[in-house]
């Protein structure tokens, strides 16, 4: 279910996933590839049952923080992060994602 809600979304974020939503931040942000990365994330946090998502994401960002000191490069090298802004381009690639996708490289 997407939502439009401008006080639910981080500043600077266009969009944000939080299980079974994604919530951007203006309509005119919910495009499609948007819309797609987003949709990866549901999917990951669907075979993390969700809860474990959560807990990776949080811990991938700190060691990333840790590594890098600085929050937009801890950011995108999240593993879900890289999976999704690799892909999400790729409109049909939910389509043939594998399970735990995130994890190969």
């Amino acid at each position: 279910m997407t939502i439009i809600n401008k006080y639910l979304v981080p500043r600077g974020y266009a969009a944000i996933t939080i299980f079974p939503f994604i919530i951007f931040s203006d309509m005119k942000k919910a495009t499609q590839v948007r819309l797609n990365h987003e949709n990866i994330h549901l999917r990951q946090q669907a075979e993390l049952l969700i809860i474990f998502f959560y807990i990776w994401y949080v811990t991938d960002f700190v060691i990333q923080y840790l590594k890098y000191w600085d929050f937009t490069t801890a950011y995108m090298n999240i593993i879900f992060e890289k999976e999704a802004y690799k892909n999400e381009k790729k409109l049909n690639y939910l389509k043939k994602r594998k399970m735990f996708a995130f994890i190969r490289k």
